[in-house]
C-alpha cells in the first residue's frame, strides 16, 4: 500500500477513537488482558520519527511518555514558543482537555465505594433543585457513561473566529446546565450514548453538593494530593497556565489570502476554561498523568468493585447517538484494539493542546503526550499524535472503522 494511503487508512480507523477518546465495540470490554508471550519494548526509532520535523504546519511542540513493564522511553521536540525559538520545555504544563473527566469519574466512584453516592440512584436525588422533573430518570451511571439524553449547555460562538472573541467569558456550571435541561432530552436515558460534557458539569456539581466542598478542591484531596501530583491543578477563572508551559497555537483564516494558503497561527495559550469546567479544565505535565495512570489502573485511586465501571461499557443495544455505532465509553474511559491488545484511554483537546493517556489493563504499556496542534478541536487527528499512537502500540486491528 502505498504510504499516503496506508496513513489516511489508520488515520479513518483512529480519528473517532482518539480525537474523541480510544473506542472499540462493546464485546471488548470483557476481553482477556493481552499476552505476555507477545510483549516487545517501545519502538524508540518509530517513536523518535514521530516526532521529526518539529515545528511544521500540524504542531508546534510535543512531549512523550511511553512507559510500563515492557520498558520505557522519553521524548520532546519542537518549540518552547515560535517568536523565541528554543526547543520545548520537555517538563512543562499544558492544558489536559478531556483527561479531566477521568479525574471527575474517578472522584465519583470513590464516593460511591464510600455509600455516599449510587450509581444507579436519579441525580436529580442529589440536585433536585437544579435537575427538573423531566430528566428525573436520568441515573449517576448514566451521566458517567454518557447514556442521560441531556442535551449541550448554549454556548457563544459559531465558529473559531466566534469563540476566540469569547475566549475570556465566564460561564457557570449551574447555569449550563439549566440552559441544558431547559431542551427537549435527545433519547430516553439509557437508550443510547452521546459523548458531551454536560454530563460530567452536571456530576461535578453532584461532587460538590455531596461532599459539601468545591469541586477542585475534592479532586486535590481525593487524587492529587493523595498521588504527590504536585504539576496538577485547575485553573478556574484564570485563563493562564501557571508555571514552565509551551505555548499553544491555533490555525485561523486570513482575511484575505496569502501564500500560506490563508491562514495565520495565532497564539491561543491564554484562554478561559469554564465553559468545560468539571469535563475538561485540567492542566498537567506528561509525568503527573503517568503517574495517575498507573495508580488509577492498580486500583489506588478507586477500589474496586467500583474501578470495574471504568472498565465496562453499556449494554451492547446501546448505540451512538449520532453515527449508530455501538456505544464507547464507560465511565470516565473507553477502549479499543491497537496492535493486538486493548488500550484504555482518553483524549483532550484545548485550544493549542491535544493530551491523550492510554495504557493496556495490565500496564505492560503507557503513553502520556501532549501535542501542540494547531487545529486542536479540528475532525482529523493531529498527524503527529496519530504517529505516536501507531508507534506507541501498534496499528488497530482489522474490522469495521468508527465514522468520524
Amino acid at each position: 500500500m502505498h504510504a499516503r494511503t496506508r496513513t489516511a487508512a489508520v488515520a479513518a480507523a483512529l480519528v473517532l477513537r482518539i480525537a474523541a477518546g480510544p473506542a472499540a465495540p462493546a464485546a471488548l470490554a470483557t476481553a482477556a488482558p493481552h499476552s505476555s508471550a507477545t510483549r516487545t519494548a517501545p519502538d524508540a526509532e518509530a517513536l523518535r520519527a514521530a516526532l521529526a520535523g518539529l515545528p511544521d504546519a500540524d504542531a508546534t511542540a510535543a512531549l512523550v511518555r511511553v512507559g510500563g513493564t515492557d520498558g520505557s522511553w522519553r521524548g520532546s521536540a519542537g518549540v518552547h514558543d515560535l517568536r523565541g525559538g528554543r526547543p520545548a520545555d520537555e517538563d512543562g504544563r499544558f492544558r489536559a482537555g478531556s483527561v479531566t473527566k477521568v479525574f471527575t469519574a474517578a472522584v465519583v466512584l470513590q464516593l460511591a465505594a464510600e455509600r455516599k453516592v449510587d450509581l444507579d440512584r436519579p441525580a436529580r436525588s442529589y440536585l433536585p433543585a437544579l435537575i427538573p422533573a423531566a430528566y428525573g430518570a436520568v441515573t449517576v451511571r448514566q451521566l458517567l457513561n454518557h447514556t442521560s439524553g441531556i442535551p449541550a449547555a448554549e454556548l457563544p460562538g459559531e465558529n473559531v473566529e466566534e469563540w476566540y472573541a469569547h475566549r475570556f467569558d465566564r460561564h457557570d456550571p449551574r447555569d449550563m446546565v439549566v440552559s441544558a435541561t431547559a431542551k427537549e432530552r435527545e433519547f430516553a436515558p439509557g437508550t443510547a450514548q452521546h459523548y458531551l460534557n454536560i454530563n460530567y458539569t452536571v456530576l461535578g456539581l453532584l461532587i460538590e453538593r455531596v461532599t459539601g466542598g468545591p469541586y477542585a478542591d475534592e479532586v486535590h484531596r481525593r487524587v492529587l494530593a493523595p498521588l504527590g501530583l504536585r504539576d496538577t491543578y485547575f485553573p478556574g477563572d484564570d485563563p493562564r497556565i501557571k508555571g514552565p508551559h509551551n505555548h499553544g497555537y491555533q490555525s485561523f483564516p486570513r482575511a484575505e489570502g496569502g501564500s500560506d494558503g490563508g491562514f495565520e497561527l495565532r497564539d491561543v495559550t491564554v484562554w478561559g476554561t469554564t465553559d468545560s469546567w468539571a469535563a475538561g479544565d485540567i492542566i498537567s505535565t506528561t509525568a503527573d498523568l503517568e503517574r495517575f495512570v498507573q495508580a488509577l489502573f492498580r486500583g489506588q485511586v478507586v477500589p474496586e468493585p467500583q474501578l470495574e465501571e471504568m472498565f465496562t461499557l453499556p449494554d451492547p443495544s446501546v448505540r451512538d447517538h449520532v453515527s449508530g455505532d455501538p456505544a464507547v465509553f464507560s465511565a470516565g474511559l473507553s477502549v479499543t484494539t491497537l496492535g493486538g491488545r486493548q488500550v484504555w484511554g482518553k483524549t483532550g483537546g484545548r485550544w493549542g493542546y491535544n493530551t491523550a493517556i492510554g495504557a493496556t489493563r495490565d500496564l505492560s504499556r503507557t503513553l502520556l503526550y501532549s501535542v501542540n496542534a494547531t487545529d486542536a478541536k479540528g475532525r482529523d487527528m493531529n498527524p503527529t499524535a496519530l504517529k505516536l499512537m501507531v508507534a506507541t502500540f501498534g496499528e488497530p486491528s482489522e474490522g469495521r472503522a468508527p465514522s468520524a
